[in-house]
């Protein structure tokens, strides 16, 4: 065997017998780029299995090897049907079916789904590019699939078993010999070790991130691949290669991989795509072969024998669609349209249906992100009292009809959060080394987004800004808040891309001018904003950052320091902390809840020190729309509404 850059070659091939669940996106909403032409695609043939770039390549990368001694994998469990971040998996290895499916659910009909934006790629796996939504999990499959009733718990999938040591040093997967990729092509280890280096080596930096910290892989048997995971320190990274999408290695150029492309990928998953309107809609037709449609993990899943997703430029446009019967099921994250324009006759007459369902992940950090690397929000100071001149009260009754929640931590709203509790002694223990790194308000869990009079002319606010102002070296000089030492005006943009983000910057703008600052709206289209976003090239913008219960790896990518210099991370706001890099270090080898929470806690208590956004607001639940044809289980999942666990009928008249 041939070790390349920590992949295992074997000699001779043995016989032929998800995901970034990690910043992936919900499939029913989305920002993309412009696309005017609009042609039909079919699904072309697999290319060859090798191409003379690939070919070229692997020939320059075994003329460079070094030949390595086999290492045998540390000794690990037996191989499990399931692998949990904390505790036991809830289902057994027998078990049925999923607790929020209905496993019985109609086969057939079609779901129709809106989507705000457009898109101009279907690789959702590269900087490059707005992709398409619903590739990864309708198309391309993970190693293993979440379970949507735990915090984090990853089921059989394309691997049919997982084992892992004590230490969890050492995992290995077990490919299930009846994969398949929808050309017919099995799923061999193979696929799984190339996608792992293609991904660590050309993919989003998030791929970089998780998979750098891999020692090496090989391929272990005849359907096994080993993992060596020696030094990662990172309890969480089995996990983590459990979602690891696996990509066909014979339809795949790897040197034309990280250009943007239109071409449907051939995945293992329950759908192909069949037609594609470039910046308008991608069809997905199920596979009537596909592999895995009797896994306990996917019954009452994947009911719809077609699901396409429209794109919207326009935001009333999107609307007035769903209205018409366009498009199926609509989220709502409007309190205003949810109050209000939900009054029309298809809804009276009851073929529309308005739902609110629970949810139990946290509701995550939506902000107006201050870009640190710009100089004028590098001062602490300075980004505290931007918080004291947003008025919430006045824009959640005016906008709102008070229907949102002010966003008060980073985990907001369930246990991991640190608003509103006192550090406990394992937080503070972790905490030590960084005396600076907490406000003592914040460690105390007293301190609190600031509140207005709801007036839209807060005054106490305004006093307590420019107060921090001027300890910042501010002073208002005719109507100007200028800085002494300089004699430059506080003036940046605010960056937007949809009407409801201009609406909140346009009266965030407004009270920042009572303080002499002069904040400018830039509105632009999506392409321009998302390649702006990429590349940090911004003042201040609207964001959210989803979270789980079991945060883990992805928060060195929206947080960690390394993040903070690398182009496509979500580390927007430019943090470089130690302090935070130590909290991240903490919770990722956390072998009890106890530590776990501790360190999430913690690390919640530095990056609120750190006021780097403006909290904005959250819904308490979720709110969607749906015509009455599409049908969804009794049981809501830990996360939410599953659109793939809903079903089509037809309407009685």
């Amino acid at each position: 065997m041939l070790r390349l850059d920590g992949v295992v070659v074997p000699c001779a091939a043995p016989r032929h017998d998800k995901a970034d669940s990690i910043g992936s996106e919900p499939g029913l909403e989305s920002t993309s780029s412009t696309c005017e032409s609009c042609l039909n695609l079919p699904v072309p043939p697999p290319p060859p299995s090798w191409t003379p770039t690939r070919r070229a390549l692997l020939l320059g990368a075994l003329a460079g090897a070094a030949i390595r001694p086999r290492v045998t994998p540390a000794r690990a469990q037996a191989g499990r049907h399931a692998i949990a971040m904390h505790g036991a998996p809830a289902w057994p290895p027998d078990f049925a079916h999923a607790t929020y499916v209905n496993p019985v659910a109609p086969k057939g009909g079609q779901l129709v789904l809106g989507v705000l934006g457009t898109f101009d790629s279907l690789n959702p796996f590269i900087v490059k590019g707005l992709p398409a939504v619903n590739i990864r999990g309708y198309v391309i499959e993970s190693l293993l699939a979440r379970g949507y009733d735990e915090a984090f718990t990853l089921y059989g999938l394309i691997a049919e078993r997982v084992a892992i040591n004590d230490s969890r040093s050492s995992v290995i997967f077990t490919i299930n010999s009846a994969a398949r990729f929808s050309d017919g092509r099995p799923v061999t280890p193979q696929d799984v070790v190339f996608s792992w280096q293609l991904l660590r080596d050309h993919g989003r930096p998030n791929f970089g991130i998780y998979y750098k910290k891999v020692r090496n892989a090989e391929i272990v048997g005849e359907r096994d691949v080993h993992f060596d995971l020696t030094g990662s320190d990172d309890r969480e990274l089995p996990l983590i290669l459990g979602l690891m999408p696996v990509l066909a290695r014979h339809t795949i150029d790897v040197a034309s991989f990280e250009n943007t492309s239109l071409a449907p990928p051939i995945g293992s998953g329950p759908y192909r795509v069949s037609t594609v309107r470039p910046g308008e809609s991608v069809t997905f037709t199920r596979d009537p072969n596909y592999w895995g449609r009797d896994l306990p993990i996917n019954r009452g899943l994947w009911n719809f024998d077609t699901v396409r997703v429209d794109y919207y430029r326009d935001g009333n446009t999107h609307f007035e669609a769903f209205k018409r019967g366009l498009y199926d099921v609509r989220a709502e994250t409007d309190p205003g349209r949810w109050q209000t324009a939900y009054d029309f006759p298809a809804l009276r007459q009851g073929r529309v249906v308005k739902e609110s369902f629970p949810y139990g992940l946290p509701k995550g950090m939506q902000g107006l992100v201050m870009n640190t690397r710009r100089p004028i929000f590098a001062d602490v100071r300075v980004r505290e009292a931007m918080l004291h001149l947003f008025d919430f009260e006045w824009i959640n009754r005016t906008y709102f009809y008070g229907l949102y929640e002010r966003t008060a931590s980073y985990f907001d709203r369930c246990e991991l959060s640190a608003h509103g509790r006192p550090a406990t002694a394992r937080e503070r223990e972790l905490l030590a080394p960084f005396p600076d790194a907490v406000r003592a308000d914040i460690m105390e869990g007293i301190w609190s987004p600031p509140v207005s009079d709801g007036s839209g002319y807060d005054r106490r606010g305004l006093r307590r800004a420019l107060r921090l102002f001027a300890t910042a070296g501010y002073a208002i000089r005719a109507g100007v808040l200028t800085h002494v030492a300089t004699g430059r005006p506080f003036a940046f943009e605010i960056l937007t891309t949809t009407r409801d983000q201009e609406r909140i910057a346009l009266a965030y703008a407004r009270n920042l001018r009572r303080a002499g600052i002069d904040a400018s709206v830039r509105s632009v289209d999506a392409t321009q904003f998302e390649r702006r976003r990429v590349v940090f090239d911004f003042d201040m913008m609207e964001y959210r950052w989803e979270q789980s219960l079991s945060p883990g790896n992805e928060q060195s990518f929206y947080w960690g320091s390394a993040a903070a210099d690398q182009e496509g991370s979500r580390n927007y706001m430019g943090v470089k902390s130690e302090a935070v890099d130590a909290m991240i270090a903490a919770l990722l080898r956390a072998t009890t809840q106890e530590d776990f929470v501790a360190a999430v806690r913690a690390l919640d208590r530095v990056l609120l020190s750190g006021f780097y956004v403006v909290p904005l607001f959250h819904l308490p639940v979720q709110w969607v729309a749906r015509w009455r044809r599409i049908k969804h289980p009794q049981r809501t999942s830990l996360f939410g509404y599953l659109p793939e666990t809903w079903w089509y009928e037809t309407e009685k008249i």
